[in-house]
């Protein structure tokens, strides 16, 4: 079965589920602007980012499309800030989990398993389970607009995240930086830092 037809459906999903928590953490906590948005919704249409999209199914990353939040409307807009940007990739991480699981489940009952059904079945699961994976620690890195700034500035002193802050307006520059030298002289920046926590915690879901 063509890797591509296992990526789309796999990407889609760890995009949705991602975006998903986001929005629904942030309702929870106050604001409702991604809700009036419709963007409360397990429907991968409203989540997904062209270009995002198309970076993570030809490449190693990817994003969905942002969702909007105010923290103003947060009852405690520090740390409601801090929720709502690790909710997304804490899902992804537990996708990942519950993904490791059932793939061990299958695994268990091979024999019992029509093969024509395996045959799309682990490999889905397997690139499901990386794609989660992915878009978790990739957004964890703590440069801005990625989840991981937002988590990062909540925990440091005001006079930091006013640093931080002014540090963070050349976020997307660097960023931009990291992938461009990635995809053009194939440096291995980007996988040398969220390769292994990636590769480690693989190997916990399916091997263990």
């Amino acid at each position: 079965m063509s890797d591509l037809l296992l990526r789309l459906p796999a990407l889609a999903f760890a995009i949705t589920i991602h975006e998903f928590a986001h929005a629904y953490t942030a309702s929870l906590r106050g604001d409702d602007t991604a809700r009036h948005l419709g963007r409360v919704s397990l429907n991968p249409l409203v989540h997904l980012d062209p270009i995002g999209t198309i970076c993570l199914v030809l490449g190693t990353f990817g994003w969905g499309k942002p969702v909007p939040v105010n923290p103003r409307n947060f009852r405690n807009p520090r740390w409601d800030d801090v929720l709502v940007s690790f909710a997304g990739p804490l899902s992804n991480l537990l996708s990942a989990a519950c993904l490791g699981l059932l793939l061990r489940l299958v695994l268990a009952q091979y024999e019992q398993v029509p093969e024509f059904f395996l045959e799309g079945l682990i490999p889905f699961l397997v690139i499901a389970i990386k794609m989660n994976l992915v878009l978790a620690f990739f957004n964890l890195l703590p440069l801005f607009p990625l989840d991981g700034s937002h988590v990062l500035r909540g925990f440091l002193p005001a006079r930091q995240r006013n640093t931080f802050d002014r540090f963070s307006e050349r976020g997307p520059i660097i960023l931009l930086g990291i992938l461009l030298l990635d995809g053009f002289f194939h440096l291995g920046v980007l996988s040398a830092i969220i390769g292994p926590p990636i590769g480690l915690l693989f190997h916990l879901l399916v091997q263990a």
